[in-house]
């Protein structure tokens, strides 16, 4: 299995690529090909001992202030475009950045484009929930949506819980203002009979209390509100972070209490942490794809190789592709 990274993706890169890549390598003991600079990654690379790292030069970046779709295009040598050719033409089997989420997925489409039949691709998240991890989709690549995008979220999110999660049969919420079929806007009124429809086990309308309760598998929703969904949890997250420490060291006692819980709060600390998910796949390109977060570090891109060799072993992309034609010949 070959795991191409974009060495140039994170707010610091190249280091953390550089240590990721080395680690992920000694890990699993399978080939990871960075793509960037060579003459920036091959001295810092020799340095770290990372001999069974590979490089395959890409002399351009696109930066998190680019226009996604015109530097795209411009930079056609960019580290993203130089990744998924490697797999398009089968050198590479995922691709994992922690680089501009637009022009992720403007190289994507542009060099691997969509899975047949599949409307728009949707960012993915795993959110942390009781008991587990919620497949969450879109979170962000497709704010205006129409309910039949909706529909193939649902599915390929289905799929990505059954095939990375282990989850059988997993159920779907579709994301709203109330747990009643008649709640929501327009589109999720419209999209609800498509659901109930479907051959999927889809449960009904959910409210954020369902979700994170760990009610459901799969949270379908639109960009737009998935992407405020998702800052407002991690904002959420860090406050309720920040004001456990105010109280811890407000005084001895406290100090005292909260030293006998490190362990309750260190386990916490990892379960709310996202370097242990390390990235969003794009579902519905032609490719395997994965997104990380700007502010990634070695640890978090590690976490994100995880996951897509997680996917790659479980056919992830071949099923998806099965799918989508299965439910294309129903329609």
């Amino acid at each position: 299995m070959r795991i191409v990274l974009d060495a140039m993706g994170s707010d610091t890169h190249p280091e953390p690529e550089l240590q990721a890549a080395i680690e992920a390598s000694s890990l699993s003991g399978e080939e990871i090909i960075l793509v960037g600079p060579a003459d920036l990654l091959r001295p810092r690379l020799q340095a770290l001992g990372g001999d069974k790292v590979r490089i395959v030069h890409a002399p351009e970046v696109i930066e998190m202030t680019d226009k996604p779709a015109e530097n795209a295009r411009r930079k056609a040598q960019n580290s993203m475009a130089v990744g998924m050719d490697l797999m398009k033409s089968g050198d590479g089997d995922a691709f994992v950045t922690a680089g501009n989420t637009g022009g992720a997925m403007a190289t994507a489409l542009f060099h691997l484009g969509r899975i047949r039949g599949v409307k728009r691709p949707g960012l993915t998240a795993l959110f942390p929930v009781k008991g587990g991890h919620c497949v969450v989709l879109d979170i962000g690549a497709n704010a205006e949506c129409k309910p039949e995008y909706l529909l193939q979220f649902a599915l390929m999110g289905s799929l990505y819980a059954q095939k990375v999660l282990n989850r059988q049969s997993p159920r779907v919420g579709l994301l709203s203002n109330g747990e009643e079929a008649g709640k929501g806007n327009l589109l999720v009124k419209e999209t609800y009979p498509l659901l109930e429809q479907s051959s999927l086990n889809f449960i009904g309308n959910i409210e954020g209390k369902e979700l994170f309760g760990g009610l459901v598998d799969v949270a379908v929703t639109d960009g737009f509100t998935g992407n405020i969904l998702l800052k407002s949890s991690e904002a959420v997250a860090k406050l309720l972070v920040d004001l456990l420490k105010e109280e811890i060291y407000r005084n001895l006692r406290t100090k005292i209490g909260g030293a006998l819980a490190k362990p309750a709060f260190d386990a916490l600390k990892k379960i709310m942490d996202p370097g242990e998910v390390g990235a969003a796949p794009l579902l519905g390109i032609d490719g395997l794809v994965f997104v990380g977060h700007g502010r990634s570090n070695a640890h978090a891109l590690v976490s994100a190789i995880k996951l897509a060799r997680a996917s790659v072993e479980a056919d992830l992309l071949g099923s998806i592709r099965t799918a989508i034609q299965e439910n294309l010949q129903k329609s």
